[in-house]
């Protein structure tokens, strides 16, 4: 549950064999997900998933607010809303634009606070986390590091799966679906990918660096709110090969063995 549900009129509809995203809601599907913070690689028979009761409902849907005064002098500013599970990326205080994320899964939260973007890595992977099944690193595309705590350990930005509810060790996932089509063969069309979009937004041409880039003023990053909690009757379904969780372990720069930190 999300304050924000209040503002739109739904209602819980299951998914049955043989319907999707597409076939249910035809080019309104992107809506639907990013109502409901989830992929559709996550939407299964079986699963329930919130449908607005008017579609047109969502052509103006925000659950953060489109001017942030405190932002108004910040060129680039995250604002990071936890009980919302979104992201908004504002330019002097206006909303440019916002997308959802998946946040700490509950046992690993995600930090509160105001911090400051200073590392990027457009091909980012973990160290410690594989693909569930495989030996495969977890891909951390897009990666923007905000926050090392005090046992050394990297929070960041990055792009992942989103099940559609929390489900990181701390960091901040978003809209991956290139990575997903890469390393599960789905979908077919991959077509969201939020965190290419923060992450060239943030860094314009620097975007298609391979390396390790640092900033020395990055973007400030205030994250605020608590996570909802999970649900009890969600059910992961191991039988897709759903990842376990979303980047960490001791991250190294790419090929040079640099080691940068743990990372959540």
């Amino acid at each position: 549950m999300y304050p924000s549900d209040a503002m739109v009129p739904w209602e819980c509809r299951p998914i049955r064999t043989g319907e999707s995203l597409e076939t249910l809601f035809g080019d309104r599907w992107i809506d639907i997900a990013r109502f409901n913070r989830i992929d559709r690689r996550h939407v299964w028979a079986g699963r329930s998933i919130k449908v607005p009761k008017r579609l047109r409902d969502l052509q103006s849907f925000s659950p953060l607010p489109l001017a942030y005064p405190p932002a108004g002098s910040d060129e680039q500013f995250i604002l990071i809303d936890l009980s919302e599970q979104f992201l908004g990326a504002y330019e002097y205080g206006a909303l440019r634009f916002a997308v959802p994320i998946a946040s700490g899964n509950g046992q690993d939260e995600t930090p509160t606070g105001e911090f400051s973007l200073f590392t990027a890595h457009r091909t980012h992977q973990s160290e410690l986390y594989t693909i569930q099944g495989t030996d495969r690193r977890y891909p951390m595309n897009y990666a923007l590091r905000f926050y090392i705590d005090r046992k050394g350990v990297s929070y960041w930005i990055h792009g992942r799966d989103l099940p559609g509810y929390p489900a990181s060790h701390g960091c901040i996932g978003l809209y991956d679906e290139p990575m997903q089509t890469e390393q599960y063969g789905f979908p077919d069309d991959p077509l969201l990918n939020d965190a290419k979009r923060l992450f060239e937004w943030v860094l314009g041409r620097e975007s298609e660096k391979e390396r390790v880039i640092s900033m020395s003023h990055g973007p400030r990053v205030q994250i605020i709110g608590r996570s909802p909690a999970r649900s009890s009757n969600t059910i992961e379904r191991t039988d897709r090969q759903l990842v376990s969780v979303g980047g960490g372990g001791v991250e190294r720069d790419g090929g040079t063995g640099t080691v940068l930190s743990p990372a959540k």
